[in-house]
């Protein structure tokens, strides 16, 4: 993937100097902000603002696997998916997963049919796993009225999982519609250039006030593209790179020194750390015992190895044998299974044992060598890991 410092042009379509889109909070409009100084200067300048980011997205925009190259126009299927991977995932993390859907299923029409627990086997590794159930819903929805997306923002809102930002990125980067984009990259470009200090999530509000001041008429998709771009590989969280910066001679925070220090946010509460007890259970063939997690809640609809509940104080085998879906005599391996979810760590130790009664067992049995086709979450991969370098 390329950087501002890439020297290979990439073509694009170019267009005359852009007009800005009414804001739903623009000067003399409804909205809170109307009429205030900063952002009324701040429509003043989006014209020449857009142009000069636009003329830098041009020359430097990153060449990823869902962006259309001209003169193609965007697909919205490659869009809408890469938006919802993409959602609190890396472009790095969510590049080879995309590929390997599209592959996979070349259209909205070819997922929608695909079995649920494939999605979610393909999914396994990328996290925040709601998406995935949402994904496989939005295509079956999109699916039955006659695989064409919705054009506009409050037609795509309407699908599962889509919100109000990617609702907006699709509208922009697929089909061109005016709209305010804005993610963590955009966030923090805002901040920046207009030196609005009030941490997050409070600037919220004012920093999409900021972005709607700017948003363009024409070339809409790239603009969006560009300021996530601007903001990924130029205006990074940590060390921003002001001097290849197109904004350098407009950014407010730079000439106050203040660009490392925004946006301010305040600080974070430590996660609380939970524990369990994962169940490694055999049959005499080898096979290993999995579970399905309830649809609903964390990790819904994913496969696991099945453990008890995660709770602040440990757990002694004996409580825990209670809760284990088979009976076995058990027992405990070495060492831990760590994990970070968004608002707490997790510890798991391991008990094996071979169920006296496998027929008795609650859950599915599953060979070692069918493990890698299950949807099994990036924590139970870690269990098995840990298991299998352990247990034999």
């Amino acid at each position: 993937m390329p950087d501002a410092s890439d020297k290979k042009l990439s073509l694009r379509r170019r267009a005359p100097a852009p007009t800005v889109a009414p804001a739903p909070d623009a000067p003399g409009g409804p909205g809170p902000f109307s009429g205030d100084r900063q952002l009324d200067e701040a429509a003043g300048r989006a014209s020449h603002l857009v142009s000069v980011l636009l003329a830098w997205y041009d020359r430097h925009g990153r060449r990823l696997p869902w962006r259309a190259a001209p003169p193609s126009r965007p697909d919205p299927y490659r869009v809408w998916l890469s938006e919802v991977m993409l959602q609190q995932t890396t472009v790095a993390a969510v590049g080879p997963y995309f590929e390997r859907f599209l592959a996979r299923w070349p259209t909205v029409e070819a997922l929608a049919e695909a079995p649920l627990d494939a999605v979610l086997a393909a999914w396994a590794g990328l996290g925040y796993y709601a998406r995935a159930r949402n994904l496989h819903a939005c295509a079956r929805q999109v699916a039955a009225t006659g695989g064409r997306f919705p054009d506009s923002e409050d037609g795509l809102r309407a699908l599962p999982g889509i919100g109000d930002y990617t609702a907006a990125a699709i509208a922009a980067i697929a089909f061109d519609r005016p709209a305010v984009v804005l993610d963590g990259n955009i966030e923090r470009v805002m901040a920046r250039l207009f030196a609005h200090a009030e941490p997050l999530p409070a600037a919220k509000p004012r920093l999409k006030a900021f972005a709607a001041r700017l948003a363009p008429a024409t070339r809409p998709g790239d603009y969006a593209q560009a300021a996530m771009d601007l903001g990924a590989t130029i205006c990074t969280p940590r060390k921003p790179v002001c001097a290849l910066c197109p904004w350098h001679d407009d950014c407010a925070a730079r000439r106050q020194g203040l660009a490392e220090l925004l946006p301010a946010r305040l600080p974070k509460a430590a996660k609380p750390l939970r524990h369990g007890i994962a169940f490694w259970i055999e049959r005499k063939d080898g096979a290993i015992l999995l579970r399905r997690r309830p649809d609903q809640g964390l990790l819904g609809g994913m496969m696991e190895i099945p453990s008890t509940a995660w709770r602040e104080q440990p757990w002694a085998l004996g409580e825990a044998a209670a809760a284990a879906p088979a009976i076995a005599e058990w027992r405990m391996l070495p060492g831990l299974v760590r994990h970070g979810f968004t608002h707490f760590n997790l510890e798991l130790t391991i008990a094996t044992g071979r169920a006296k009664s496998p027929e008795l067992a609650r859950g599915l049995w599953c060979s070692l060598d069918g493990l890698a086709d299950k949807a099994l979450p990036t924590v139970m991969r870690k269990v098995v890991h840990h298991a299998l370098a352990r247990a034999y």
